[in-house]
């Protein structure tokens, strides 16, 4: 049942579609939902793309790098890249069918680039963020330039730039974080934090346990955080798997306090049974362990094995 459940989720998610998942707990249904995996496109790849591409693949971001240049546009360069575009920046915008919920750089090396990259994406969908690289006075001039030519101001004030959080960034590593820093913070924008809602708060699509749970056939149990208190590591909605062979995917938070509830969970495969239990991190032992956070988590244990 769990298995063909999460089948549809993966099917939905992998087509760009949002899934949820209901669980009864003690007589309380409790939803978690799956966002599909939020592409971020990097038109230009160049030095600062290197370095934002691994920290938004890290992230959970499926990341795009665009150039027209082979040297730039490989996956030796970009190794955690899902895909790799060596085209024109117009007519690959245009084959990569840009979506609402689409995230993009425009990080090119040059003025013309830039223009050219913009000029496609605002005569079609806007994404869900849009970053434009460069000095405010460039592209200030930049964005005067595209309203003379016609474009809305609305969608040019849209548009993130001088792009990345303002943190005082000046190498290229600084300057990647700063953007990867803005697009968790849109990401986030508007969540509301429903630490003991029936809705659980972390939506993330969490592939690599999702396609485990489908796609191996081996006995294993599931933990799910479905209420929160205080400060903990992770929020309601987090989930992993331990199997059989006591190897685990996903976290509900690491260290000791998930530790010791993937032991009980362990003890669950193959029994067909569940149980519920409460993770206290403001007790003596939590302080003595050195844990950063002092909250509850509560967790579902269930064998999934059937």
């Amino acid at each position: 049942m769990i298995k063909e459940q999460f089948a549809e989720i993966l099917n939905k998610t992998q087509s760009n579609q949002t899934a949820q998942w209901t669980v009864d707990i003690d007589g309380t249904a409790y939803t978690r939902i799956f966002r599909p995996k939020e592409r971020l496109i990097l038109l230009g790849g160049g030095h600062i793309a290197q370095p934002l591409c691994s920290i938004a693949a890290m992230l959970g971001f499926g990341v795009t790098v665009v150039d027209d240049r082979p040297s730039f546009a490989n996956h030796p360069r970009f190794p955690e890249a899902e895909q790799i575009v060596c085209d024109a920046f117009p007519h690959a915008i245009q084959a990569l069918e840009i979506h609402e919920g689409d995230y993009l750089a425009v990080i090119t090396r040059g003025h013309r680039y830039d223009a050219d990259c913009l000029r496609t994406l605002l005569s079609g969908t806007m994404p869900k963020y849009l970053g434009l690289l460069g000095s405010r006075r460039r592209t200030i001039a930049l964005l005067n330039l595209l309203e003379q030519e016609g474009f809305e101001r609305k969608k040019l004030d849209a548009i993130h730039t001088p792009i990345g959080l303002d943190i005082g960034a000046l190498s290229v590593q600084e300057i990647a974080v700063s953007i990867a820093a803005q697009l968790v913070q849109c990401r986030r924008q508007g969540l509301n934090r429903r630490s003991k809602s029936c809705i659980l708060t972390e939506e993330t699509f969490s592939q690599e346990v999702v396609a485990d749970i489908v796609e191996r056939e081996i006995p294993r149990a599931l933990l799910l955080v479905y209420e929160t208190s205080g400060s903990t590591p992770v929020k309601s909605g987090a989930f992993m798997t331990v199997d059989q062979n006591f190897q685990a995917k996903g976290t509900i938070g690491g260290g000791c306090s998930e530790s010791a509830v993937l032991r009980e969970a362990f003890h669950l495969i193959g029994t067909g049974e569940r149980q519920c239990v409460t993770v206290n991190m403001n007790h003596d032992v939590a302080e003595e362990e050195g844990m950063v956070c002092g909250g509850q988590m509560k967790v579902l244990l269930m064998d999934i094995s059937q």
